[in-house]
């Protein structure tokens, strides 16, 4: 049966794992939207292969370039924020939410607000919105998808089980590229040497995310939101190898774990064929090749980001959307060459001790406290 989509981000590494799945099915899918923020060009070339019903990018200023790039294709065109979220608001079967950072929050609400199925790759939905989300979402009986392969590995091993059952869950993160390296070591590291992810092809954001291991901080935040089974059951295990994508144990003492490539169009094909199975183009696991599975407890000492995560949904309140807000800032500061790969977890820290805000109950509130908070980083960052 066809199904229809849109993807919200689509000229981004999960926007084009999506993208590359459906290409291989193409008569399987009915594209309603695509959006990218700026790559008018990129976005017109998908739309046009695509058959796309709309082409919607984030910045108006690349709408005229966008307009000249489908001209004659009687593809609709439009820009802006606004726009965006009008994109993910049309009705479709399933929308792929892959706007990264806090642009991706209103596009959100717009797909939870029409009842359907999201296949959420957009961290600071849950992580900075969690209870506003949630609440949403049973509001207008929508389903959540997690595309994150520590999520999706979860999702899975708990398919026809009960969080009743559930004793623990366990989120594997691979220790990024810096895990053996000393304290020394980490404070000369180089944006160059900490976009290069040993396992996972990401964007830049994410592969420093991985290497502070806030990434797993805020996997950590977010698990708590989609699987509420206690924050004392959710737990932290260090896995090199990224085979095993995370694990549920049960009262019983059994643990399902899901494995797979270090490949996001596995849990991406999850979502998108959810509750069935669809076809990839992955080779198989070789266990023989890999050898060997080695597990490690985090060391927060060197790298402290999942314990100021921890802490900040603990706290509650908008302690959550401050960690994300210093977090983005001074990952930026870090790619730009303004502070040290150390001084990130620092600048969230100081930010988090700073700046105390009350639980926000509308996006509204989200988006206010999450400016809030990106002006104390920012005033943090002129410190160092």
């Amino acid at each position: 049966m066809t199904r229809s989509i849109t993807i919200l981000g689509a000229t981004g590494s999960v926007g084009a794992s999506t993208l590359d799945l459906i290409r291989r099915s193409p008569a399987d899918w009915k594209v309603e939207a695509l959006t990218a923020n700026t790559n008018a060009a990129d976005l017109a070339k998908l739309a046009r292969e695509f058959g796309a019903k709309l082409a919607v990018v984030g910045d108006e200023a690349k709408l005229p370039a966008l307009r000249d790039a489908l001209a004659g294709s009687g593809i609709e065109c439009a820009g802006g924020t606004q726009a965006l979220v009008e994109a993910a608001a049309r009705p479709a079967d399933i929308t792929l939410a892959a706007i990264v950072g806090c642009a991706g929050l209103a596009p959100v609400m717009a797909a939870i607000q029409q009842g359907g199925a999201i296949a959420l790759a957009n961290k600071e939905a849950l992580v900075s919105a969690g209870d506003v989300m949630t609440a949403a979402v049973a509001q207008y009986g929508a389903t959540l998808l997690p595309v994150d392969s520590e999520h999706n590995a979860i999702f899975q091993c708990l398919a026809g089980n009960s969080l009743s059952d559930v004793a623990r869950i366990t989120l594997t993160a691979s220790g990024g590229p810096f895990r053996e390296w000393s304290a020394d070591q980490l404070a000369a590291a180089t944006p160059k040497q900490a976009v290069a992810h040993p396992n996972w092809d990401m964007g830049a954001k994410i592969s420093v995310d991985s290497a502070t291991m806030m990434n797993k901080g805020l996997e950590y935040i977010e698990a708590h939101h989609l699987f509420p089974v206690g924050l004392e059951r959710l737990k932290i295990v260090v896995h090199p190898q990224s085979v095993i994508h995370s694990m549920v144990e049960y009262r019983d003492g059994s643990t399902l774990a899901q494995l797979g490539p270090s490949d996001m169009r596995v849990p991406i094909a999850s979502c998108l064929a959810h509750p069935a199975r669809m076809d990839t183009p992955m080779e198989p696991l070789d266990l023989p090749s890999i050898g060997e599975l080695s597990f490690f407890a985090p060391d927060e000492v060197r790298f402290p980001a999942t314990r100021l995560a921890r802490d900040a949904i603990a706290a509650g309140g908008g302690a959550p959307a401050t960690l994300n807000a210093a977090n983005e800032v001074a990952v930026a500061a870090f790619l730009g060459g303004q502070i040290r790969f150390t001084d990130i977890a620092a600048v969230v820290e100081q930010a988090l001790t700073r700046y105390s805000a009350p639980k926000p109950a509308s996006l509204d509130d989200v988006l206010a406290l999450d400016g809030e908070a990106r002006a104390q980083a920012a005033a943090i960052l002129e410190t160092i």
